[in-house]
């Protein structure tokens, strides 16, 4: 299928050597059992698999069809982009330029256990727009190293928050706990924590997002429950909060899911 053009391909081009330029051989879709584990989801979702060199989509979600005012599925990365509301896509430019550069100064040998993640506002319906977060796991590399697919992962989180925090994350799965973050716009951040997660806390919380009692995320980690239980008392006092709504809400306002 012919090639469209995007705003993202003047960012993509600009990293030859961590994403592919050229059509690669046809490859199999991702395994999902794999990647569902390592993503945060608490709504309504749907993903798709990209190919980066030519920037066609397949291997959709249905519910694609039933969170966007799309007539079929999209065959090209541009048709969703020209979801995304047009005040945000500076945003998602900025988004994409960082999260490319952090993980290209990692090494290719580790792009297949980092993913990127951010929120932007999508059509809903005509001239609606609610607020999704976009999740981007790297899933295939060429011979030389280079990204050559992706799937990508967008979660309406509109019933949790309405405010975006324009923050974005590059961070481990897998066998990786990396974690980085760039914040955009700091001054639409109006309740920014006071004290920052440690890398166990952030640890047990994406296990926490994705209901994990603390027993169970003892086991995981392979540490005493009471570890757990006072990790998990930090966690809710460093981000004010008082039950587990409250602690996703804020967790996704302060770019940590």
């Amino acid at each position: 299928m012919k090639s469209v053009k995007h705003v993202l391909n003047e960012v993509w081009e600009r990293y030859p050597d961590a994403l592919a330029q050229n059509s690669a051989s046809v490859i199999d879709p991702p395994k999902l059992e794999r990647i569902l584990a390592d993503i945060f989801v608490m709504g309504k979702y749907y993903y798709y698999v990209l190919e980066i060199a030519t920037s066609n989509i397949n291997n959709f979600h249905p519910d694609i069809l039933t969170l966007h005012p799309l007539p079929d599925y999209p065959a090209h990365l541009k048709d969703i982009i020209d979801l995304i509301h047009p005040d945000d896509l500076p945003f998602v430019v900025e988004a994409e330029t960082w999260s490319f550069k952090k993980i290209n100064s990692m090494g290719s040998e580790h792009i297949l256990n980092l993913k990127s993640g951010y929120c932007f506002r999508m059509k809903v319906s005509e001239n609606k727009y609610e607020l999704f977060h976009h999740q981007a796991i790297h899933t295939a590399k060429d011979e030389m190293g280079r990204l050559i697919q992706t799937i990508n992962i967008h979660t309406n989180i509109q019933h949790i928050t309405t405010t975006n925090n324009y923050i974005v994350t590059v961070s481990g799965v897998g066998y990786r706990n990396d974690f980085y973050q760039k914040c955009f716009k700091v001054e639409k951040i109006e309740d920014k924590l006071e004290e920052r997660l440690t890398k166990r806390e952030l640890e047990i919380l994406l296990l926490l997002t994705r209901s994990y009692s603390d027993k169970e995320i003892a086991s995981v980690l392979n540490i005493s429950y009471h570890t757990v239980r006072t990790h998990h008392k930090n966690i809710l006092k460093k981000t004010k909060s008082k039950n587990s709504i409250e602690l996703i809400k804020r967790s996704l306002e302060n770019g940590y899911l």
